[in-house]
C-alpha cells in the first residue's frame, strides 16, 4: 500500500498544496491531473525526495519512502530534461545505473530495448530530438526496476511509436506489480490510468474519466 497524507506546501505566503491525501494500489497506474499552477510537479518532487513538504508523509507499506532504503525502490523523471548534453545516452545511462543491471536492460525484456533506445546508445545528447531524451531519460530510470515510478509528463515530445513502446512498458510494469504514478496532461494517458485524481484548491480528489473532455474541463475548473 502507498499512502500519501496530509502533505502541505507553500513558498513565502502562497499556498501550493493544502493537505493533499490518496491511497494507492500497489500495481496500478495513477494520473494525476490539474490546471497549470496546481502543484501536480511540486507534488512529484515532495514524493521523489527533490524537496522538502512543510507536513505530510509520504509512505510505502507503512515506511517513510523518504528514508534511504525505501528510496532506492522509486524511480522518478521530472519534466525538464536531467541528461549531460555532452556525454553520449550510455554514459549518461551508466552515471545512474549499476553495471550489473545494464546487461539484462539491453535484453529483449529490458527498458533499454523495449523503449527503443538500445538504437542510439552512442548518440551524444545534444544531437538527439526531444521525444529521444525523454526515452533515455524514462529508460534510465527504469534500469534499476524501482518498485514506484514518478513521472511528470512521460510522453511529451513523444512520437506515436515512442508513446505506444512507453504504454506497453507500463501495461507490462504494472502487471509485474510495479506502479506508476503520472503526472500528465494527455487525454490517451489518462486512458491507461487505472485511478485519476484531480488537484484543485491545493488538494487531491477522485475523477473518474469517461471520455468527455469537455466534463473533464469543468472539473479542473471547479
Amino acid at each position: 500500500m502507498i499512502e500519501i497524507r496530509d502533505i502541505k506546501k507553500k513558498y513565502g505566503r502562497c499556498p501550493v498544496l493544502n493537505g493533499v491525501s490518496l491511497t494507492i494500489e500497489r500495481g496500478s497506474c495513477v494520473g494525476i491531473i490539474g490546471s497549470n499552477g496546481s502543484g501536480k510537479s511540486t507534488l512529484l518532487e515532495i514524493l521523489a525526495g527533490v524537496i522538502r513538504p512543510d507536513t505530510g508523509a509520504f509512505l510505502v507499506d507503512e515506511k517513510m519512502a523518504w528514508a534511504k532504503q525505501i528510496r532506492k525502490k522509486i524511480g522518478y523523471v521530472p519534466q525538464a530534461n536531467p541528461l549531460m548534453e555532452e556525454l553520449t545516452a550510455w554514459d549518461n545511462i551508466c552515471l545512474w545505473n549499476e553495471k550489473a543491471d545494464l546487461k539484462q536492460a539491453l535484453g529483449e525484456d529490458g527498458a533499454l530495448h523495449m523503449l527503443g533506445v538500445d538504437q542510439y546508445l552512442k548518440k551524444p545528447i545534444y544531437k538527439m530530438s526531444g521525444g529521444m531524451k525523454k526515452r533515455v531519460s524514462i529508460a534510465s530510470a527504469l534500469i534499476s526496476k524501482p518498485e514506484i515510478l514518478l513521472l511528470d509528463e512521460p510522453s511529451a515530445a513523444l512520437d506515436l511509436e515512442g508513446k505506444e513502446r512507453l504504454y506497453d512498458y507500463f501495461s507490462r510494469y504494472t502487471q509485474a506489480g510495479g506502479t506508476v504514478i503520472i503526472v500528465t496532461h494527455d487525454i490517451h494517458e489518462l486512458e491507461i490510468c487505472s485511478h485519476t485524481w484531480i488537484l484543485r484548491d491545493g488538494k487531491a480528489m477522485p475523477y473518474i474519466y469517461q471520455g468527455d473532455i469537455h466534463e473533464l474541463v469543468g472539473a479542473l475548473e471547479g
